[in-house]
């Protein structure tokens, strides 16, 4: 079990590393490019990211609900199992808010992008924004629980 654990706070604060990158110094460094050199870059970044987050997502989830099925009943349960509803809510809140955008976002390109494209990556910016903030809380819960292992 402190072997899974282990792993699990890995996984996760690595997802987390990454979300977080994304949010405070990625995609603000892309909007301060000129023109639409940051749409492009975002483009790319959707693309690459599309293809590998939803395995990291899932596999975090997957760490998080077997840790809690193996320590149920002991000091890790609880604060485990309430990482584990956190970051099921970032998988639907992803899946029904952030993908939608994302998708489309993919198959831009400086010379076919709609007009409102800044307002529409503005928004998934918000949304991620709260999906990091459910992640740190998921990451410090499963940290919490490694401790109390």
């Amino acid at each position: 079990m402190d072997v899974l654990g282990v792993v699990t706070v890995v996984a996760v604060g690595l997802l987390v590393g990454v979300e977080l990158a994304v949010a405070v110094f990625v995609n603000p460094m892309l909007d301060r490019l000129p023109g639409d050199a940051g749409l492009a870059a975002r483009s790319d970044g959707a693309r690459v990211l599309g293809r590998v987050m939803p395995f990291w997502y899932s596999g975090s989830v997957v760490l998080a609900v077997g840790w809690v099925v193996l320590a149920w009943g002991g000091a890790p349960a609880v604060p485990v199992l309430v990482a584990a509803v956190l970051l099921v809510v970032a998988v639907v809140a992803s899946i029904a808010l952030l993908v939608p955008i994302n998708d489309r976002v993919k198959t831009w390109s400086a010379g076919d992008a709609p007009a409102d494209w800044r307002a529409q990556v503005g928004r998934w910016d918000r949304l991620h924004h709260g999906r990091v903030a459910l992640l740190v809380a998921a990451f410090a819960l499963a940290a919490v629980g490694l401790l109390a292992a």
